[in-house]
């Protein structure tokens, strides 16, 4: 996945640091996402997040706010009202790339600052929120007895995420002015509502008055045991594979037709897990899967090995072969299953010697009120699925290294 780093005039015109993670194949849409109080474009949530959405063909922009991560300026003068005059900052800078955003994305405070921003921005279709507060003001719980300094000092430092942040008294008071209800209510975009009920830090009341307020189209989705930073990697990437099933039903995901000669288009393997072996597996916008090892060979066991995606296509074109011929044939078959096996075998020449070669078992069942000719020929069938007789025949397997 290509990513780009930029910088971009922010809400009063200071320099903020951009992450714009690019598709490797078609760019088919793009989504603006906003990180939660004081984390940073580079969290582990939205990194992976942004890399599964890239996966699938949407372009992610992720920045820091202003005063954060690598940006420039002073977080003690920010606001929540600056936070969401830098969204339009952001929306603005990808525009001008021809890239204006079709979905934004918040989370935590971010997500309310995203609720805040998307009705003044034409372009975008569809918000996700993830974690939010109904309440921006939720946030200063965080702040103890801090807050007390704050009202009396005009700042005060906050010990947040165990780094010290200094926080503004502009800040508190901005957040506690703020009220979203109204800003839900004339959304006008699909909206989708991530929350996990065990959320520590923001409670899933707060999804649930972000939902009620809002209009219709609009979805809730739980993100179960997950924490607040959404921080384990299984939680990230079941919030992308959500938000990127439901956003293609408000935007259009379709991608380009395939290359001549590739009626299915491309299937695009990333690397997911540079540490392990795990990766991702996109059949245009639509289908996604995982590969992996087992734990014993240095995977996590999340997905397919590679030759269990092999044992599919056997099974599942088998089954298709024989489906296919007992319909033509008005034959009562009312189900088939195919168990398959894979296994490295001797081949054995006349002397004795041979290398391994590889084999795979079918086992097939056939269910249904049918006789021992039809049986057989559709064992027969079974033999003429195309995957079997491509690995029966073999096939011819270019590479070339893109530069």
């Amino acid at each position: 996945m290509p990513t780009e780093k930029f910088t971009f005039p922010g809400h009063d015109g200071i320099e903020l640091a951009a992450r714009l993670d690019l598709p490797d194949g078609p760019h088919l849409a793009t989504a603006l996402m906003a990180h939660c109080f004081t984390c940073g474009k580079d969290i582990a949530a939205s990194r992976r997040i942004a890399a599964r959405l890239a996966g699938m063909g949407i372009a992610v922009l992720r920045f820091d706010f202003t005063g954060l991560g690598h940006s420039q300026g002073e977080f003690e003068n920010t606001s929540f009202s600056s936070n969401v005059a830098d969204l339009h900052a952001a929306a603005s800078a990808l525009a001008e790339r021809d890239m204006a955003p079709d979905l934004i994305i918040g989370h935590s405070l971010g997500g309310a600052a995203v609720l805040r921003a998307a009705p003044d921005m034409d372009s975008v279709k569809a918000v996700i929120t993830i974690a939010a507060p109904f309440d921006p003001g939720h946030v200063t719980h965080n702040f103890g007895d801090a807050l007390e300094r704050i009202e009396a000092d005009g700042s005060s430092e906050v010990m947040l995420g165990g780094r010290k942040i200094t926080i503004g008294k502009g800040f508190v008071e901005d957040v506690r002015a703020e009220k979203l209800a109204p800003a839900i209510a004339n959304l006008h975009r699909a909206l989708l509502v991530l929350h996990a009920p065990r959320d520590a830090l923001v409670g899933i009341e707060n999804a649930t008055r972000i939902f009620t307020a809002a209009k219709h189209p609009k979805s809730f989705v739980t993100l179960d045991d997950a924490d607040h930073l959404i921080s384990h990697p299984d939680d990230a990437e079941y919030a992308a594979e959500v938000i990127a099933a439901w956003a293609g039903k408000y935007i259009d995901l379709r991608p380009p037709a395939p290359p001549i000669g590739a009626p299915e288009g491309v299937t695009r393997v990333t690397e997911a897990d540079p540490d392990g072996f795990r990766q991702d597996v996109q059949a245009g916008p639509f289908h996604h899967a995982v590969a992996d090892e087992p734990r014993a060979y240095g995977g996590t066991n999340q997905g397919f090995t590679p030759y269990q995606f092999l044992a599919a296509g056997l099974g599942a074109c088998t089954s298709m072969t024989i489906r296919m011929y007992a319909r033509r044939k008005d034959w009562p078959l009312t189900g088939v299953s195919v168990d398959v096996t894979h296994d490295k075998v001797h081949a054995q020449d006349a002397s004795g010697r041979g290398d391994k070669i590889d084999t795979f078992t079918r086992r097939i069942t056939l269910e249904g009120d049918l006789d021992a000719s039809q049986r057989k020929r559709l064992l027969e069938i079974a033999n003429k699925c195309p995957v079997h007789r491509t690995l029966e025949s073999g096939a011819a397997v270019r590479t070339e290294l893109v530069d």
